[in-house]
């Protein structure tokens, strides 16, 4: 018994020590101490309940009401048939669009389960509707009646139809058929005692850039333009779309540069870009792609051969203007009216002139084996125009297989584009053009 009692002493002194140490340690820590994460915790529940109970209070809802009668309200749906709830006084309300009255629908027979509620009016932000399938814009041909009405269709998406327009080739349509006087209708008829061309020139000498600019364009604006240059001429260009179908595209150009006056006196006038663009866009044209100006010069009635000046600070003088148009009237030998081409560079349209802002693209003064003098530039700032410049128009409205169509959507379709312009797809070639003397 001895002996147990002396194994047992070592275990029962370690027992007692550890009942010291918890008790020294329940000392130091008191109990209030380690229920204080209690009293935190019961804290932040009553705050939580107290703002929940507010939030209620302020919206003046009833946490454990019974649901009522769901809250329908319609919209109107025809102007004759007035909405029985007012807008929220703080909401944009925008009329809805006009329609035929409709019957209202019957009531159902039973509540729905689930509420909705539908503001009378339409809302503020209405997003534009889903382009539906591409579609060919016809072009009316009509006159334009002011520059916003648009002589041709804008056609939002026109890739696919345009392809099915090139199944067949055709020849060239007749002149009267293609180019009808309607196109050029937007064109004011030259009013009676409009300046001839050598007048004007004469009132141009002295004047510079923007000021002799702003002369030019006013009386293009007012019709004061030689009665040839209404009478558009057909061009006709050809190439393959990517299935291999050949295609034509026929467009209808000025057959000579812009010029001030009558038939009998008139003078080629050079301009810059934002002049050049004012005028055509407000006229419904557009400027020409390289692509075009190449097939003018292949097609003209009459090709002159590029005679150059002396280079030098009088390259944009008037007296150069003067003595250039004469040189070209006495190669054309008076023979106005037929299309021609090789007697001035063009301002032309290309992407890059939004790559290059402030700048003008010039082209073309072909030689008679058909090589330009002038590859594509952007050299010089938009405002400027020397005597070897010239301003030819393209209708917006093209032809494809004798069907009128929209000029600006054969220039933004890839296929057509490779036809048209040599560099791929000009996206919005007018608002391009606006862009241009805004």
């Amino acid at each position: 018994m001895t002996q147990e009692r002396q194994k047992a002493a070592p275990g029962s002194g370690r027992d007692r020590q550890a009942d010291d140490i918890a008790r020294s340690y329940a000392r130091l820590s008191p109990r209030t101490a380690r229920q204080s994460w209690q009293g935190a915790a019961a804290l932040s529940v009553a705050v939580g309940l107290s703002l929940t109970a507010l939030a209620f209070l302020v919206s003046g809802e009833r946490p454990f009401a019974p649901p009522g009668p769901p809250d329908l309200r319609l919209a109107e749906t025809a102007p004759s048939v007035p909405s029985q709830v007012p807008p929220p006084a703080a909401a944009s309300v925008v009329p809805a669009p006009q329609a035929a009255p409709a019957s209202p629908p019957a009531p159902d027979p039973a509540p729905p389960a689930i509420a909705v509620t539908v503001h009378a009016g339409a809302p503020a932000l209405v997003p534009p509707p889903r382009p539906g399938p591409r579609t060919l814009a016809a072009v009316p041909l009509r006159p334009r009646a002011r520059p916003e009405a648009g002589l041709v269709a804008r056609a939002s998406s026109v890739m696919a139809s345009l392809a099915d327009l090139s199944v067949t080739p055709h020849s060239p349509l007749p002149r009267g058929r293609a180019c009808g006087a309607q196109l050029a209708a937007a064109i004011p008829a030259r009013p009676g005692g409009a300046a001839a061309g050598s007048a004007l020139a004469r009132a141009m000498d002295g004047l510079t850039g923007s000021g002799r600019d702003r002369l030019i364009a006013r009386e293009l604006l007012r019709g004061n333009i030689p009665a040839f240059l209404r009478d558009l001429t057909p061009v006709t260009l050809a190439g393959r779309m990517p299935d291999g179908r050949r295609a034509e595209v026929t467009i209808c150009v000025t057959p000579d540069y812009l010029a001030l006056g009558s038939d009998a006196d008139f003078l080629r006038v050079p301009m810059g870009l934002p002049a050049a663009a004012l005028v055509a866009d407000r006229f419904g044209f557009l400027l020409p792609t390289t692509r075009m100006v190449d097939a003018v010069h292949a097609q003209a009635g009459l090709r002159l051969a590029p005679q150059p000046m002396t280079p030098g600070a009088e390259m944009t003088s008037t007296r150069y203007f003067r003595q250039h148009n004469s040189t070209v009237q006495g190669q054309t030998r008076g023979r106005a009216g037929l299309l021609t081409a090789g007697q001035k560079k063009d301002l032309v349209l290309t992407n890059r002139l939004r790559e290059m802002p402030g700048r003008v693209a010039i082209y073309g003064w072909h030689r008679p084996d058909g090589q330009p003098i002038q590859p594509l530039s952007t050299v010089h700032g938009a405002r400027y125009a020397d005597y070897s410049h010239g301003v030819r128009l393209v209708s917006q409205t093209a032809f494809v297989k004798g069907r009128p169509v929209a000029l600006a959507a054969l220039l933004a379709d890839p296929a057509f584009a490779a036809i048209l312009t040599g560099e791929g797809p000009i996206t919005a070639p007018d608002r391009l053009m606006a862009s241009l003397y805004r």
